[in-house]
């Protein structure tokens, strides 16, 4: 055997041998020294805030937390995991201090988590392209002006409350009033390229349920779901959030046209009470931590019109407690940042009518912008007529009100029938964009 073939031998051996000798590169740790319930205080790790970190449970288990912040010279950090139990002096253990997520068109048709796992029965999805879990930084000039109407199959928002390409807007509503089906409505019938859902602090069934009817058929295919129930971490229910306005940023800088559904921006909120109260902010109003009224604008911000064609059009819902609309503070920060509401009214709900909008309550910010000036007129109009009707509705109801005293009246109660009927329609009907401006143009010709 020749020199230069022992040399390449030997060498090999040395690669082989390294290849299996254990890895002794010191992981940077740390120790668990205190755990209230809520936070957990760790020593010795150097890291910065939003660092996925590993601790140790009992046994051979271990759970996942995130480093939310820091006092004195530890590292405050709350579980990912609604299980497991820690232990004094529980050894903690950087994963990832990658600020970003996995984007992609394998996510489409599938529910994956807070973390990005799939919850839905299949393989874990894994997508190549990566996109920051917090978004870029953005120019506010970089803003494009909404200047084009998005078609979501429903009639009365087609008609009179029309949605722009890259608007934000928000659901009002209390319990039980017709919110979840009008959100399966506007997932299925939008006439978006790409449909995000973040179902955020819902009761599971409810996540289930409304997977099971609108992930199928042709809208499965361009739809992504990210799915973290009430009962988790409510850490993980803020990266959820962000995760699903993440993925929808993606797809807008890639030109297209994505509908952002988050269900719900009041349980966001809560999620940020909790960390906040944990961290030792004051309570304001409600009991809302400071960092809750900043935390509204920063992902609401994420969504709108980019240059080169593509938009986000979000609708947030918003649960108004005991169907107060104007007394709830995050009701408030919404209406203030957004570019529109749609308040949904238990009492038109209680009517069977369904969805139950509220029109006079509900505005539409960007709807001049957006529809021909025929179409504006002839829906101020419909508001106008509901307005009066409304204004009156006692007096009419009690009969206390005679025919030919006032015009625009008599005109509103005429048309009453058939404007109950124009907002009226079944979860299983679609009206597209020219059919409800066609309707519409119908029920408000002259008489």
């Amino acid at each position: 055997m020749t020199a230069v073939a022992i040399n390449e031998r030997a060498a090999q051996w040395l690669a082989d041998a390294e290849a299996r000798l254990p890895d002794f590169t010191p992981s940077p740790s740390g120790r668990i020294r205190a755990f209230d319930g809520v936070l957990m205080e760790a020593t010795g790790l150097d890291a910065p805030t939003g660092t996925l970190c590993q601790i140790e449970a009992t046994g051979t288990d271990t759970i996942d937390g995130e480093i939310i912040g820091f006092r004195n010279d530890r590292a405050l950090l709350m579980s990912l995991d609604a299980g497991g139990y820690v232990r004094p002096g529980a050894r903690v253990k950087k994963i990832s201090t990658d600020p970003s997520v996995r984007v992609g068109d394998e996510l489409l048709g599938r529910v994956i988590d807070g973390r990005g796992r799939s919850i839905d029965g299949g393989s874990q999805p894994v997508p190549a392209a990566r996109w920051p879990l917090r978004g870029p930084r953005r120019n506010a000039l970089q803003n494009e002006s909404v200047t084009e109407a998005l078609d979501v199959g429903v009639r009365s928002i087609n008609a009179a409350l029309t949605i722009g390409k890259g608007q934000r807007i928000g659901i009002v509503a209390g319990s039980g009033v017709g919110k979840s089906v009008l959100l399966g409505m506007l997932a299925r019938y939008t006439s978006a390229d790409i449909v995000v859902i973040a179902l955020i602090g819902e009761r599971g069934r409810e996540v289930s349920d409304f997977c099971r009817e609108h992930l199928v058929g042709e809208s499965a295919t361009r739809t992504v779901v990210v799915a973290v129930p009430a009962d988790q971490s409510p850490v993980l229910r803020l990266r959820g959030a962000e995760r699903a306005t993440a993925i929808a940023e993606y797809y807008r800088d890639q030109g297209k046209s994505v509908l952002l559904i988050l269900d719900s921006l009041t349980r966001v909120a809560h999620a940020q009470r909790e960390i906040g109260l944990a961290l030792g902010e004051p309570p304001t109003s409600k009991g809302y931590p400071p960092s809750v009224f900043s935390l509204v604008p920063k992902l609401v911000e994420r969504a709108g019109a980019a240059p080169g064609g593509g938009s986000i059009t979000a609708i947030y819902t918003v649960l108004a407690d005991g169907d107060d609309v104007e007394g709830d503070p995050v009701v408030d920060s919404a209406r203030a940042i957004l570019d529109g509401h749609i308040v949904l009214s238990r009492q038109i709900a209680e009517r069977g009518l369904y969805p139950a909008i509220d029109l006079g309550r509900s505005v539409s910010r960007t709807m001049q912008d957006v529809v021909r000036p025929a179409h504006m007129k002839r829906a101020m109009a419909l508001r106008r007529a509901n307005g009066v009707y409304e204004q009156n509705a006692d007096l009419v109801t009690l009969g206390a009100y005679k025919p030919g005293q006032n015009v625009e009246l008599d005109e509103a109660m005429q048309r009453r029938p058939l404007f109950e009927a124009f907002m009226a329609q079944s979860r299983d009907e679609r009206v597209d964009y020219a059919g409800a401006v066609a309707d519409l143009e119908t029920l408000m010709a002259p008489r």
